[in-house]
């Protein structure tokens, strides 16, 4: 009895003590849990801490670098006139240009042809004597075909190499004289400025400015000038800086409970001083580079009165508001260490100058002599009575001249910033209801004709901005593809003769070079730049773009183009490559690649054949150069799209080649319903070269 009360009170107690241990363990358990949560929650709070801390620290960060912005504009404005000192003086030197032109480069046209080697071509074979006979003179046969054939490819190279050193000798001499002429020029302008003839001395005493480098480039470059012989004196009218130069804010610091930053103004009386001093500086600066760049002793005194060109508070209208005159003796001027002064004590007190005592209001002062009253005349970029050539006029102030014309049009124009414009050169708002809205503006001061790409980039440009309409201002014309894409959609195309209407029908002038100024874009002078290529033999003046193919690795290609319909070729004369270097009509070339160009294609497009449809541009390797090479190393290749000036429209990619294959097409140029053309990039490749590729597209090879 006692034994068996015994074992059930051990068997209880054992199970008593298994449930305690499970309830320990399972309070341990917890324990540990509630430590990990609050270990994971301290490092939660951890990481947010640290994340704040961060996150504060790039505001602060942000701000301080906004601050040194600031502090860093406000120092370059004090030290504007100590560092224009600096910079070298102009000398009619500069402008000249140097006599040489890119040295003839033929390519692989300059490598010879290769002679096949009689060592290489033994007889093989023949166990009789009449069987090796025969064996020899299969190689004799072999080896005279091949040798004939190299002949004839050798004098080919010859023929092209002649032909292209003919095409290269005209390019050169035109190239040469051009700047002869331009150099000529030099000559002439420097004998009437020591003449004291006074176009002459405008035409210098202006270049000087434009191509100061003490000017800053942020700053505007406007002028008009006149030359008084008679007294030795330049009187001058030249843009200044608008108060918004000086930054209006002071400082700026992150606000932690915000989160937000916060700009310390400038103080008002601070923010007009140093405008003030910033008006002084640009006007001895001026001052001193005309005075420095007199090497032939023109000049006894300078007037020079400053303006900005903006609203007039008491018009509300557009106009120049002078805000500070001087007249300028050379002993007086060359006396001075610009270096060390007070720029507005200078100009005030030592020069006796007049300066607006409120230039942030735009209180304007009366200058005493203005160009207009010289009596030799005015040369004028910007303002005054004189008829500006539109074609000679500064860019900047061209594209102002635009802007001018659409707000006498009744409409709100300002030109956009040069460095971020977005191919915008002048925002304008037509308040008209209905038919008005926003309008871009891109101006074009062309020579030649506008090619249409510009016409479809516009197009771009209106659709991203979300504008209502695109206006494109040319001192040229528009061929009819331009025309043709156009039509039907928000554009509006202005050419030069229309221009000149719309400026005099509105109050403002401009012509377009001699005459009465309604001439057309045509004639000479120079252009914005040269032509990537030397021209032919019959390069014509009508509208045309080049086609420049650049490519890394040293596979020597041949770049040839087929004019089609479909995928058919309109005739054997409508492929274009080194035996062809010309269609029949003329609308599609070979030129002379000029780096970083290595094969070049001049193309008409609104000349091509109304039967064709596309223009499809290929590559295959040289067989002569490179006989065992394949595409493998044609690769980072492109096509740079040019106008007829030689200004980049566009870049084309292309694909790269691939190991295997010899011939590969880059793309192709596909005319629109509208008249336009697209390029649609290629990319299918050949093993048997130019000739598997060429017969795909119908031309017979025998």
């Amino acid at each position: 009895m006692s034994r068996r009360s015994n074992g059930l009170v051990g068997i209880w107690a054992e199970a008593q003590r298994q449930q305690q241990r499970q309830l320990e363990a399972q309070a341990r358990y917890q324990r540990d849990l509630e430590r990990q949560q609050r270990a994971h929650q301290r490092e939660v709070a951890r990481r947010q801490r640290e994340q704040r801390a961060a996150y504060r620290e790039m505001r602060e960060a942000e701000a301080r670098r906004r601050t040194g912005e600031i502090e860093a504009r406000v120092e370059s404005l004090q030290g504007l006139l100590a560092a224009g000192c600096r910079a070298p003086a102009f000398r009619a030197g500069a402008l000249a240009r140097v006599e040489q032109v890119e040295p003839f480069a033929p390519g692989q046209l300059a490598q010879p042809v290769r002679m096949p080697d009689p060592n290489q071509y033994q007889p093989r074979g023949g166990w009789t004597a009449s069987r090796r006979a025969q064996a020899q003179a299969e190689a004799r046969a072999q080896f005279e075909r091949d040798w004939q054939a190299a002949q004839a490819a050798e004098a080919q190279r010859q023929q092209q190499l002649a032909a292209y050193q003919r095409q290269y000798q005209q390019w050169a001499d035109g190239q040469l004289s051009e700047v002869r002429r331009h150099n000529a020029g030099i000559v002439e302008m420097t004998t009437g400025l020591r003449n004291g003839d006074p176009e002459a001395a405008v035409e210098y005493f202006s270049a000087a400015l434009y191509a100061s480098t003490g000017w800053p480039e942020d700053l505007p470059r406007q002028v008009s000038a006149a030359y008084d012989p008679g007294a030795r004196q330049l009187v001058m009218n030249w843009e200044l800086p608008r108060y918004d130069v000086v930054p209006e804010a002071k400082s700026v610091r992150y606000m932690i409970n915000a989160d937000q930053e916060k700009e310390s103004p400038r103080p008002v009386t601070q923010r007009r001083a140093l405008y003030r001093d910033v008006l002084a500086q640009c006007l001895l600066l001026v001052l001193r580079d005309l005075f420095a760049a007199d090497e032939y002793g023109a000049l006894e005194s300078v007037v020079l009165n400053g303006f900005v060109d903006d609203y007039d508070p008491t018009t509300g209208r557009r106009a120049a508001i002078f805000l500070g005159t001087v007249m300028a003796p050379r002993s007086t001027f060359t006396g001075l260490h610009l270096e060390q002064v007070n720029a507005v004590n200078c100009l005030v007190d030592g020069l006796r100058g007049q300066l607006s005592t409120r230039p942030d209001q735009y209180a304007a002062v009366r200058p005493g002599r203005v160009p207009e009253d010289v009596a030799s005349g005015v040369v004028v970029t910007h303002g005054g009575e004189g008829e500006p050539d539109l074609y000679e006029m500064d860019p900047l102030a061209f594209e102002s001249l635009v802007a001018e014309l659409f707000r006498a049009m009744g409409m709100q124009a300002v030109t956009t910033e040069r460095s971020n414009d977005g191919g915008v050169d002048v925002d304008a708002l037509d308040p008209t209801p209905i038919r008005g809205g926003k309008i871009v503006v891109q101006v074009k001061r062309y020579r030649n004709t506008v090619p249409p790409t510009a016409v479809r980039d516009l197009y771009g440009t209106v659709q991203d901005a979300g504008a209502n309409k695109g206006v494109l201002v040319t001192t040229s014309g528009f061929g009819p593809g331009s025309h043709a894409f156009a039509n039907g959609k928000p554009l509006e195309l202005v050419a030069g003769a229309e221009l000149v209407d719309l400026l005099h029908r509105h109050g403002l002038r401009g012509r377009l070079g001699g005459g009465d100024g309604r001439g057309g874009g045509g004639g000479g002078g120079s252009v914005p730049a040269q032509r990537s290529a030397p021209p032919d033999e019959e390069t014509g003046a009508g509208e045309h773009n080049v086609l420049g193919m650049y490519w890394s690795g040293s596979v020597a290609l041949d770049v040839c183009a087929l004019v089609c319909r479909g995928n058919r070729v309109l005739s054997d004369d409508h492929f274009v490559f080194f035996n062809n270097p010309r269609t029949p009509d003329g609308s599609v070339r070979a030129l002379i690649p000029v780096p970083p160009d290595r094969a070049a294609i001049r193309v008409s497009f609104d000349e091509l054949p109304a039967g064709a449809d596309r223009l499809v541009i290929v590559a295959a390797v040289d067989p002569e150069a490179n006989p065992t090479a394949d595409l493998a190393g044609f690769t980072n290749a492109g096509i740079r799209l040019l106008d007829a000036e030689g200004t980049p429209l566009d870049q084309l990619e292309v694909s790269d080649g691939r190991r295997g294959e010899t011939a590969l097409v880059l793309g192709s140029f596909r005319r629109r319903a509208n008249g336009d053309w697209d390029f649609v990039a290629g990319g299918k490749g050949y093993e048997g070269g130019l000739e598997e590729l060429i017969q795909e597209y119908g031309i017979e090879v025998v």
